[in-house]
């Protein structure tokens, strides 16, 4: 389903005025920005600088691509953030594979917690966005 059409009387342009939306994107956003940040200021998968961590291109990929893809329609966003979690995921179990909880610094639980912890903020977003396509009917 695609969300209404009419913004202020003119017709054409996707409603993104919703509210929920707005939250959804604001979420993901954030959680964006904060998984850039904590890689550049000290490394997730290792420190600072490990080449590891470019394996979270591929979770900003996902995002990036998805949304271009769905032309940022609440549905497609939805699904979008739930392929972003999952990716999220996938690069844990990655460092995990090639193991990284070895290093002296890390351990399993720190991998799947902290990836998780951004994994779920991913789902949040996906659940707004999904929120915000059944509004939008």
């Amino acid at each position: 389903m695609s969300p209404k059409t009419e913004v202020n009387g003119s017709k054409g342009s996707p409603s993104f005025a919703n509210g929920t939306y707005k939250s959804a994107v604001g979420l993901a956003l954030a959680t964006a920005f904060i998984l850039v940040w904590i890689i550049g200021a000290v490394g997730i998968l290792g420190a600072d600088g490990d080449p590891a961590d470019l394996m979270y291109l591929v979770v900003f990929s996902v995002g990036i691509g998805g949304a271009i893809i769905a032309r940022f329609q609440p549905q497609g966003m939805a699904r979008t953030m739930l392929a972003t979690a999952v990716a999220q995921m996938l690069v844990a179990m990655a460092a995990l594979i090639l193991g990284q909880q070895h290093l002296p610094y890390m351990s399993v639980f720190e991998i799947l917690s902290l990836n998780g912890f951004f994994a779920a903020l991913f789902l949040g977003s996906a659940r707004l966005f999904r929120k915000a396509a059944r509004e939008a009917r």
